[in-house]
């Protein structure tokens, strides 16, 4: 849990700040990177990307499921004019008539791109002009199959394949960007630290030039040392406040830009909760690559691609072969026509009588559609396409390359790094003891003032290189795990 306080003016004045009543956040890397996450703008829109991918594949298996229509005729009156055009001219005629009705349709689409259907349908009408009311009562049980979608390309399967791969596309890019974002988060909470500790040894060393600077006074009053020394004393003390003042405002900008970073209100303070230690981690480069081929999402972008080419080209071919389709349909129909003035009771009866007593209907049809000449419009369309898809296969071939040097290069910082660190926490060590041991002998006057300053900066740059260190090798770690989606550190896949 992240840990948040309120300040009192008190702590206001302590942590140099002027707002009342701001919120102070003792932060660790990891609950930064969890409030970057939580109020990431990129973060939340791959999130709805991922919704709408998701809504799309529901969508594209819905489609196999049993659709169910119910359709509803309530009375519609019309009065109007008509045409009769025939040998013998054009006559008119008046139309007075009112319809009502409902049809049942229950759609049962195939995985072989097909579809099968039974519908039922009843409907009646009143035609006022010849006092007659009619009634209708029919139901149809209906196949209808391309027969290209069984030898060549089914539109059905393609669309739920494509679905379940854009789904799985937009499911690694939002794995990707968080690992991005991880690493972002890392490398601006890293230099908000850098700073921080540059602060922390500018005003130390601030602190110590002080006490030079006093010990040279009261030598240079007791006529010990030189007055150019004890001028010298205060220049450097002059040169330490004013580094000491700047470290503080580049701590500042810092701060403001890792609060906008993970999404802090640029009124709210933040400590680092960070005490430079360090897991020593030892990676195989072999073992990474394995990694890095295995799990680096682009990869597997690149297979998505090449699948979806896969079905372009399917398609295009089947464009250029034999097409067609079978329908067939069973049927029983029932009607019946009545004076007007007779229930509607009755001529639904009369209806359903004469849909007992009719014999079934039924067709069925076969149709081709074959191309005989195109002058070559398809097959160029087909060429086209595989190449694009050769396109694919390079890319991949390449990109698996890139990723196996940058990460066999990764490895190599990360090693090197390590060494590194190592060997400058044994000279901030012996910089310090060399510091003290300095410091003394120029309280006892056995060396000048300049002697004391070279120490001094000496042990400063052993500070800022083991802060730079340090904080390199974190950042190489972050690199590495985006790189590979594996976390070394815990010998954990991601």
């Amino acid at each position: 849990m992240i840990r948040k306080l309120r300040v009192s003016l008190v702590a206001l004045a302590l942590i140099a700040t002027n707002v009342v009543n701001a919120d102070i956040y003792i932060l660790t890397l990891e609950q930064s990177i969890n409030l970057a996450k939580e109020k990431s703008f990129t973060m939340r829109n791959l999130k709805e990307n991922l919704k709408i991918a998701e809504y799309n594949l529901k969508t594209a298996t819905s489609q196999l499921k049993t659709h169910i229509d119910f359709n509803l005729s309530f009375p519609e009156f019309n009065q109007t004019v008509r045409t009769w055009d025939d040998t013998t001219g054009v006559s008119f005629y008046s139309v007075k008539r009112l319809d009502y009705g409902g049809t049942i349709t229950v759609n049962q689409p195939l995985i072989t791109n097909g579809n099968i259907y039974w519908e039922t349908m009843l409907n009646s009408y009143d035609n006022f002009n010849n006092d007659i009311r009619s009634a209708t009562l029919n139901t149809r049980l209906r196949l209808r199959q391309p027969i290209d979608a069984i030898y060549g390309y089914n539109a059905i399967r393609s669309s739920l394949k494509s679905a379940r791969l854009n789904y799985e596309r937009t499911n690694k890019s939002l794995r990707r960007e968080e690992l991005n974002l991880e690493y972002q988060v890392s490398s601006s909470y890293y230099n908000l630290l850098q700073q921080q500790r540059s602060t922390e040894i500018a005003k130390l060393d601030y602190e110590r030039q002080a006490e030079a600077n006093e010990i040279a006074q009261n030598k240079f009053a007791a006529g010990l040392i030189r007055e150019v020394d004890a001028l010298q004393m205060e220049v450097d003390l002059t040169e330490s406040q004013n580094s000491y003042e700047l470290a503080m405002i580049n701590q500042e900008s810092g701060l403001r830009n890792f609060k906008e970073m993970i999404g802090l209100e640029l009124t709210d303070s933040v400590i680092l909760n960070d005490k430079l230690k360090y897991s020593v981690v030892v990676i195989d480069p072999d073992k990474a690559v394995e990694y890095a081929l295995k799990n680096r999402t682009e990869l597997r972008d690149q297979d998505i691609a090449i699948e979806q080419q896969k079905m372009t080209i399917k398609q295009l071919k089947a464009e250029g072969k034999v097409r067609g389709y079978v329908d067939a349909y069973v049927q029983k129909t029932g009607t019946s026509m009545q004076d007007r003035g007779t229930g509607y009771g009755k001529t639904m009866q009369s209806s359903w009588e004469d849909f007992t007593d009719r014999p079934m209907d039924f067709g069925v049809g076969f149709t081709l559609s074959v191309p005989l000449l195109d002058w070559g419009e398809n097959k160029s369309r087909v060429r086209a396409a595989e190449a694009r898809q050769r396109q694919n296969f390079m890319a991949k071939e390449d990109l698996e390359r890139s990723i196996e040097t940058e990460t066999r290069n990764a490895v190599a910082q990360l090693n090197n790094n390590l060494k590194r660190l190592q060997l400058l926490e044994k000279n901030v060590s012996i910089a310090e003891k060399s510091f003290a041991i300095t410091l003394q002998r120029y309280t006892d006057g056995d060396i000048d003032s300049q002697t004391l300053a070279l120490e001094r900066n000496r042990l400063n740059s052993a500070y800022r290189n083991h802060l730079s260190a340090y904080i390199a090798y974190q950042l190489s770690l972050a690199d590495i795990m985006r790189k590979t989606l594996y976390d070394f550190e815990v010998d954990q896949a991601l």
